[in-house]
């Protein structure tokens, strides 16, 4: 399997996937056979060659905006239906769809208009979504009186990253007293939405939900917006569409909202849609009125579903038998998946079972090299006598810990000798002298090479002595002592050979002494964000090493430019501290 280049995959106990198998069989020259009955499935119908010469469809507009902002009002002039009464608390909460005839005033060759209506407010961002997929126009209903919100960015954003996908503005509530309508314009130009009265390319339509002030030059600028895009689809054929909402209901069992896209819908046809299939039994448009035949941009209602289909899944036509092997298709796929989730949940925990054996043999590995890496204190003792060699060694023994201890190399009695300093030498040893005399000659050729002899007849000296040095071996620990605190009262650039800027910080100190020479730290909201020295230290353009308390100065910091209003910058020294068992 390594050669195969499935690597993290080559333990004994890794379960294969079929896709890896079917790798692995070609590795080895093998012909791995394909179930040709168990991959076939429905795939949308491809775009019909020659499209301009296709029928026109309707437009689908979507409303969107920011919540309380009238698109729902906006929706019930339109289609004459109080949609408001029956939503909990005057919010949209699920995808709607509904066609409304093009007045004769508005001209062309357009027949009507299918309306989505999708929630505006962030906790149905992810159903506001979906509807834009399916969308030809977004009209973008901003309130006069409330302006640009956080939803209306959101509405923004999602049709500058969508460019088959044309904005018109709806300015609404125009009929409130005191309204700006400049106010909205510049808003929206922030935004990045140029519309047409302040020069750019995207309609706008001054208008009143309410009173219906408006509405039917919206809908001509929807129909003039739809002619340019000259939206058209192959009315003939298989239907293709998707789902826009789904729900049960009484009698009917499953039911769905289908927004044709291609082709016709009929009844009696049989459709899938991800998991779930239907024989189309009813359909209905908006107002529950039957429908035969729905055509490309219309949006119908139909029962018939085995069970409920999800909201955005592809709906594809096909034979009944086609249909049949194709749900059972995808429904093993969504077991084998299912299953697939398994089989990774059991590599991974065996994974994390063999990381775990690793991170224990490293973990031994690690306490025995924690132990080749402990500081030692290496003695040599010489005593007047046994007891007291025995007394000593046991006292000294006692004392270290995990990061330093007393390893005693050997013990003898009597006076130091040569061949003790030469043992102390090589094994880098110290020499300690308990009630013994130390011959010259011996003080000599310790000195030489530099082999350091204690001698006492105290013993509790001999322990602090021996304590004092084995804590020496302990790493050093710092403690920072604040000297000077400034606060960053205001930031402003100063310009520098090259065209280069630097940012100064203008400072007072609060406490204490800053001092250029010593390091600073950066305090911001209770934590530190930045540790370095001070760069520049001045006062009335004069640079100086130090600033007393109440003094204002200015300041930059070296390799950190991101000071902001409010930083305290505080001066500190390390000053090392005791090393103690």
């Amino acid at each position: 399997m390594r050669v195969a280049g499935m690597v993290d995959e080559a333990s004994y106990d890794h379960v294969l996937t079929s896709e890896y198998a079917v790798l692995l069989a070609e590795e080895f020259n093998c012909n791995p056979v394909v179930n040709d009955e168990a991959a076939f499935d429905l795939y949308p119908p491809p775009p019909c060659v020659g499209a301009a010469r296709l029928p026109l469809r309707p437009p689908v507009v979507t409303i969107m905006g920011h919540v309380d902002h009238g698109k729902t009002t906006l929706l019930d002039t339109l289609r004459s239906a109080s949609v408001a009464k029956g939503e909990a608390g005057g919010i949209t909460q699920h995808i709607g769809a509904f066609s409304v005839p093009i007045p004769s005033s508005a001209g062309g060759n357009l027949q009507k208009i299918t309306f989505l209506d999708t929630p505006g407010h962030a906790a149905f961002s992810a159903m506001r979504a979906r509807g834009a997929d399916v969308t030809d126009i977004v009209v973008l209903v901003v309130a006069a009186d409330d302006g640009v919100r956080p939803q209306t960015k959101e509405v923004i954003q999602l049709v500058q990253r969508d460019a088959g996908v044309q904005l018109i503005v709806a300015i609404n509530k125009i009929d409130k007293p005191g309204i700006n309508i400049n106010n909205v314009h510049n808003a929206l130009l922030v935004e990045g939405v140029q519309l047409e009265v302040m020069g750019g390319d995207v309609p706008s339509v001054e208008i009143s939900g309410l009173t219906g002030q408006g509405l039917d030059q919206l809908m001509e600028t929807i129909s003039a917006v739809a002619e340019m895009q000259d939206l058209r689809a192959d009315q003939f054929g298989q239907a293709y569409g998707r789902i826009i909402e789904s729900n049960l209901q009484k009698g009917l069992g499953p039911v769905s909202t289908i927004l044709v896209l291609r082709g016709s819908l009929k009844s009696g046809v049989h459709l899938i849609a991800g998991t779930a299939h239907a024989k189309v039994r009813i359909m209905t448009d908006s107002t529950g009125s039957p429908v035969r035949t729905a055509g490309p941009g219309t949006a119908v209602t139909v029962s018939g579903w085995k069970e409920l289909p999800g909201v955005g899944d592809e709906v594809l036509e096909g034979s009944e038998q086609d249909v049949k092997k194709a749900v059972a298709n995808r429904q093993r796929k969504a077991k084998e998946q299912a299953m697939m989730i398994d089989v990774d949940a059991i590599n991974i925990q065996r994974r994390l079972d063999r990381e775990q054996r690793v991170r224990e043999e490293d973990d031994h590995r690690e306490v025995a090299l924690k132990a080749e890496k402990t500081q030692e204190l290496r003695l040599v003792i010489k005593a007047d006598v046994s007891g007291s060699v025995e007394a000593l060694t046991s006292a000294l023994q006692c004392i270290g810990n995990e990061n330093a201890r007393v390893k005693i190399i050997f013990t003898g009695v009597g006076e130091i000798t040569e061949s003790d300093i030469l043992l102390a030498k090589t094994s880098g040893s110290v020499l300690i002298a308990f009630s013994v005399p130390v011959p010259r000659s011996s003080a000599v050729a310790a000195g030489a090479h530099g082999i350091p002899i204690y001698s006492s007849k105290i013993i509790y000296q001999v322990i602090e002595d021996v304590r004092q040095r084995v804590a020496n071996l302990l790493p050093p620990i710092y403690e920072k002592h604040i000297s000077g605190e400034a606060c960053v009262l205001q930031l402003f650039d100063i310009k520098l050979p090259g065209g280069r800027t630097k940012t100064i910080a203008g400072c007072r100190v609060t406490k204490g002494v800053v001092e250029k020479s010593k390091k600073v730290q950066v305090v911001r909201k209770g934590e530190v964000i930045h540790q370095g020295r001070l760069d520049t230290l001045r006062h009335l353009k004069i640079d100086i090493t130090e600033a007393s308390k109440g003094t204002e100065c200015g300041a930059s910091l070296e390799s950190f430019g991101e000071l902001r209003k409010d930083d305290v910058i505080q001066v500190y020294s390390d000053i090392e501290l005791p090393r103690v068992l």
